[in-house]
């Protein structure tokens, strides 16, 4: 069982998308779309790429995930090229492989499309030409690594046939790759050639070289026109302006970028702190005074070149952390912003709508005055990163509306949403006694008014965090022995609760400070977390199991085995029935509080280190180990049926792929198996108990009315005649009925003599033959039907029919009867059994007074009547007396 559950992977959980990875060390791609008449931006994540349109750096398209990490990315017209290992995948609408080229023996890592063919060269010096559309070999050139180890590829404009490539020693050369021969040898500049660049002119190249060094040479005549040198290490990347400004940029590995002058041959100006790494991707928007760059920090920033002296100024950008997120919580109630805390010190806020909401908060800073004179390079003035937070957004449109507590800082400080910057304060303890005390758990009041903080040496302080005035401390001297594992404060500031390394859960009156009540768990807390709603408080212990406590009763209410590894963190659903919990041992387990029990369990590549649950229980945000991005993953309970079944002890996961890390081959087999799953769909039986009155599905217009079928006649009866039209209408007019039928139909099946035919008057309906058979079988399900199937007049006719005066019998009369006390027997159709007998009362009460028969047949219907409807009528009262207190009673 356990194996055939862990095939499908999560029940509840499904892979959507990831967040806030934009951009790696792979340079990226420009590219044209003619029909669309815009540029769009290609930059590699991983095993995948993104697709951006520059207008708006709005992501249009996501590809299909590689086997391994893209080393290389590439693009013409019509395909986008991405190498991974030794091979080379073709890309169609930016998303599905189409090609695969083998043939390298090595790893590729230059790739250039040229025409109808596509040339990648790998790192034993081996250079393919292949044709890409039949992914055959045209060409393949080899070259000695110890003379000439290819660094760079370009074709120069307008010569046909030829590829420049340049060496790592320095030297270059220039071939036909259709004659397959070596045209022009260049000796070099004394250093190895990192980039080779098209200028705007033709026979024109820009070369960087190892040393910072910048050489534009013309390869027709072999001469040198201008050379620059840039003090910053290697070139990584160079691009020319083409929109009439003789302009050259190129990166550096520190993240700056210098800008020089062609005409004048001089540095214009530098855009320093481009980028916190080193520039991977450089390019000129063709005609255009905008220069896209990407760069290993994450980041995808595009400057604009409109001001004087030619300085460009940022215009969009998608930044993500730059080192790995530790700590991530959905911020608000609406579900759509996530703030994050990475390893690189800054806070980050993603939006799960679209990116260009997402924005960073900035690194925490010292000295925040001084920090923004000296620039973004003042390592020594930032705070270290940020261990945890807590945030309300009631006053945030007021004051500072996080609180943040950063690694081993004595003291916390305080951010605001709404100007995305570091607040006015940093909190720190007053007469604090003890070194090396620093910050280890926050909590902020649902008001917004009041924070919590947890210290190593114990304390637990308050403040305001509007003034950051402090409003004091838990405990005579601290409130616990030892570190503070976590703080929480209730929905109503009426309690906070504390948990400490001395394996004890304190609650403390928050006003008065008073303490209250003193849990002992028995093992020491890693964690707390509560749910303000419910008033449950999860506690992760450093045996990897979860305590829960009720926080009004101070009991333990449910115990969970927990995990196999130390638990990361927990995360409540919306409604307070579900706990998630992710842990070392790279799982995410979902544990249910009504029935205590396991529900979903699904493993991961690596473990989650922090998890969050939308407000609105959309979606489960999660970070990772080592991993840039987060992860959105879409509540299948939401939008499809979902079986919740308690998961046995041995319940063996299998491993989820995270969002957009499928193999494109893999997405076959994960549907197969979705639509082999054993869910078995729940359908809901006829009745669900026998002694239960059940009522039919019929609408109320088919029984309700039945009694004042006269009235209804009597009110749309028609005050004159119809009128004929004066032309036929284009449609053909139909007859009213639940089944709707054409008059043409009709006046094909009558006759046209207009003689009265007696035979059929005297016919019995089908109703009539359907009685008299149930009552020699006593089996009334047949008429039942059939009498459900009418509507309101058919069955005033059909009863009224029933009666010796109407063509039928006491025979038919009495059968009706039986039908009507099966119909009370078996409690089915209540409302219709009373609907029905109603108007046979109505109608045929004065003939049933003389009929023996039929009396004895009413008296036994009318006991079994009477007992339903006492037996219905004292839960009734019964209900309305509770109803009748709970309103009335103060409670």
């Amino acid at each position: 069982m356990a194996n055939e559950k862990g095939v499908r992977g999560s029940v509840l959980f499904a892979g959507y998308r990831s967040l806030g990875l934009y951009s790696n060390h792979v340079p990226h791609v420009v590219r044209y779309h003619k029909k669309h008449k815009e540029f769009y931006l290609v930059t590699a994540v991983g095993k995948s790429f993104l697709t951006y349109n520059v207008n708006k750096l709005g992501q249009v398209a996501v590809s299909n995930a590689l086997p391994e990490e893209i080393t290389c990315l590439a693009a013409d017209r019509m395909l986008v090229f991405a190498s991974y290992g030794n091979l080379l995948k073709a890309f169609a609408r930016n998303k599905e492989i189409i090609h695969t080229y083998k043939g390298h023996e090595s790893d590729i890592h230059l790739v250039l499309p040229f025409g109808d063919h596509v040339i990648s060269v790998d790192t034993n010096n081996t250079v393919i030409v292949w044709d890409i559309l039949s992914a055959e070999e045209y060409l393949q050139l080899n070259f000695d690594k110890g003379n000439f180890d290819i660094s760079a590829v370009m074709h120069p404009s307008t010569y046909i046939n030829k590829i420049l490539l340049g060496s790592q020693q320095g030297s270059l050369q220039l071939w036909n790759i259709k004659s397959n021969k070596l045209l022009f040898s260049f000796p070099g500049w004394q250093a190895g050639v990192t980039v080779l660049q098209q200028a705007p002119a033709v026979d024109v190249v820009a070369i960087g070289l190892a040393n910072g060094k910048i050489v534009v040479h013309n390869i027709k005549f072999d001469e040198t026109l201008m050379t620059f040198q840039q003090d910053w290490g290697p070139i990584t990347a160079i691009s020319f302006r083409t929109d009439g400004h003789p302009i050259m940029a190129a990166g550096s590995p520190i993240g700056h970028i210098g800008l020089w002058d062609l005409e004048e041959k001089k540095l214009m100006s530098q855009m320093r702190e481009a980028h916190s790494t080193a520039i991977a991707g450089l390019t000129f928007v063709h005609g255009e005074p905008l220069l896209i760059t990407n760069a290993a920090d994450n980041a995808i920033r595009v400057w604009i070149f409109d001001g004087p002296g030619g300085q460009g100024r940022l215009l969009r950008f998608r930044l993500g952390h730059s080192a790995p997120p530790t700590f991530v919580r959905y911020h608000g109630q609406d579900g759509k912003h996530i703030l994050s805390a990475g390893q690189d010190g800054a806070i980050h806020y993603f939006s799960t709508i679209h990116d260009r909401y997402s924005k960073s908060l900035g690194h925490g800073s010292i000295n925040k005055a001084k920090a923004k004179k000296v620039g973004l390079r003042c390592s020594y003035l930032r705070l270290p990163p940020v261990v945890c937070f807590a945030s309300e957004t009631a006053r945030q449109n007021d004051w500072d509306g996080i609180i943040a507590c950063h690694q081993r800082k004595s003291y916390c400080t305080t951010w605001n949403f709404v100007r995305s910057t570091m607040g006015a304060h940093k909190l720190k303890p007053p007469n604090l006694k003890t070194k090396g005390t620093y910050a280890t758990a926050v909590d902020i009041t649902s008001c917004g008014n009041f924070v919590v903080i947890g210290l190593s040496a114990g304390n637990v302080d308050v403040y305001n965090i509007q003034s950051g005035i402090h409003r004091g401390s838990y405990g005579e001297d601290t409130a616990h022995d030892g570190p503070i594992r976590g703080v929480a404060v209730d929905g109503l500031n009426q309690m906070t609760v504390t948990a400490g390394d001395d394996k004890l859960i304190k609650f403390w009156k928050f006003k008065s400070k008073q303490l209250m009540h003193t849990v002992d768990i028995e093992v020491t807390p890693t964690c707390i977390l509560l749910c303000r709603e419910s008033g449950m408080l999860s506690v992760a212990l450093e045996d990897f199991s979860i305590k829960v406590l009720d926080i009004e009763t101070y009991k333990l209410v449910r115990r969970f085995p927990g995990h196999n590894g130390k638990i990361n963190d927990m995360t409540y659903s919306p409604d307070g029935r579900w706990l998630l919990t992710a842990s070392m041992d790279c799982t995410v387990k979902v544990w249910d509080f009504p029935s205590g029990c396991l529900i979903d369990c699904f493993l991961l590549d690596t473990p989650v280190v922090s998890l969050t649950m939308s407000p609105t229980g959309d979606y489960l945000a999660t970070a990772h180990v080592d991993d840039l991005s987060l992860y959105l993953w879409s509540n299948k309970s939401l939008f499809s049926m979902v079986s919740l079944r308690p998961l046995p002890s041995n319940y063996e996961p299998v491993v989820v792929m995270l969002p957009g890390a499928a193999e494109e081959e893999e997405e076959e087999i994960v549907e197969v198996e979705e639509v082999s799953e054993d869910m078995m769909e729940y359908e809901s039986p006829e009745q669900l108990g026998e002694r239960l009155v059940t009522l039919s599905l019929l609408p109320e217009s088919r029984w309700k009315n039945l009694l004042n079928l006269d009235v209804i006649k009597r009110r749309n009866k028609p005050k004159e005649p119809p009128k004929l039209p004066k032309s036929a209408p284009f449609f053909i007019p139909t007859l009213p009925g639940l089944v709707p039928r054409f008059v043409t139909e009709v006046e094909d099946e009558s006759t046209q003599s207009k003689v009265v035919n007696l035979g059929v008057l005297e016919r019995k309906s089908v109703f009539c033959v359907q009685l008299e058979e149930s009552l020699k079988h006593e089996n009334y399900d047949v008429p039942l039907k059939t009498i459900k199937e009418m509507g309101p007049s058919s069955i005033e006719m059909e009863i009224r029919s029933l009666a010796p005066d109407g063509g039928g019998s006491v025979e038919l009369m009495q059968s009706f009867l039986k039908m009507i006390g099966r119909m009370l027997e078996t409690k089915l159709d209540f409302e219709l059994a009373q609907a029905y007998l109603a108007l046979f009362l109505k109608i045929h009460l004065k003939f049933i007074s003389s009929e023996p028969t039929l009396l004895e047949e009413f008296s036994t219907l009318s006991t079994s009547l009477d007992e339903t409807w006492l037996h219905m009528q004292k839960l009734f009262n019964q209900s309305l007396c509770v109803l009748t207190y709970m309103k009335s009673a103060l409670l």
